[in-house]
């Protein structure tokens, strides 16, 4: 992948299915609202984020009474820090 101020905006498709384990590259945070459990979606978050991590932060939106789904409240997350090099799998490297 190119170095962040090398990007050019391109359009196209792609069949990568992202989920816990991944190691990506190109993003610092994601602003997105609550996922259904065992969705796609939440495996996305979960990826970037963690597993135990997002379970703690629902836990805590269903203590407060955040709204889920499309019209509910969204959330920004900012992983504290990138896997160690050996949690990238051979693709990614």
């Amino acid at each position: 992948y190119p170095a962040k101020e090398n990007l050019q905006a391109e359009f196209g498709e792609t069949d990568i299915f992202i989920y816990p384990g991944y190691y990506f590259r190109l993003i610092d945070g994601l602003i997105t609202n609550f996922h259904l459990p065992e969705s796609t979606l939440l495996m996305l978050v979960s990826a970037l984020m963690g597993r135990e991590e997002m379970l703690a932060v629902y836990q805590e939106a269903i203590a407060l009474d955040y709204r889920f789904f499309s019209f509910g409240d969204a959330m920004l997350l900012l992983p504290q820090g990138l896997p160690p090099e050996s949690d990238k799998t051979s693709e990614d490297k």
